[in-house]
């Protein structure tokens, strides 16, 4: 396995910096970006589903993205402590009848030594909005730098 910098032992800088790396690829939208991150056996927990390995991973993703259409989201650094990463996250989408969501969630990440996440457990709520609620306008892709994060915007 080719090395994912930054490495663990993670400081508030590099684990910022994965951060912003894992938010860039999950607003790509591509499950098999995303998935190449993960250790082979990797481990997670998202909602009610336990996907073991990249391609229960990457199924799941293709899943998610084939429902959650329009996703644009923003991750923000909580805590970090060597191998271990905290997130926060919300990100807003809406399902094929148009009604719109925005979703509030925290993380829980385990890095081995090369960087590659093995674990990652997340808790979300989906919070129906309506379409001028949305603070989340920047075109489909990659967070533009000078949009707000989720801090400045009050989320």
């Amino acid at each position: 396995m080719d090395p994912k910098p930054p490495l663990p032992p993670f400081t508030p800088e590099t684990a910022a910096q994965k951060v912003r790396m894992a938010e860039d690829a999950w607003n790509s939208r591509d499950p098999d970006r995303v998935a190449q991150v993960y250790t082979e056996d990797t481990r997670w927990r998202n909602r009610a589903e336990f996907p073991v390995g990249r391609e229960q991973v990457r199924a799941f993703l293709q899943r998610k993205w084939a429902r959650e259409l329009d996703y644009r989201l923003i991750k923000e650094l909580w805590a970090v402590s060597e191998h271990r990463i905290a997130v926060r996250f919300a990100y807003e989408w809406h399902d094929d009848s148009g009604q719109w969501y925005r979703s509030y969630g925290n993380e829980n990440w385990e890095f081995n030594p090369q960087g590659y996440m093995q674990r990652r457990f997340a808790s979300i709520n989906d919070l129906p909005i309506k379409p001028e609620e949305r603070k989340f306008h920047w075109p489909l892709g990659r967070r533009p730098d000078d949009h707000p994060g989720l801090s400045d915007l009050g989320l």
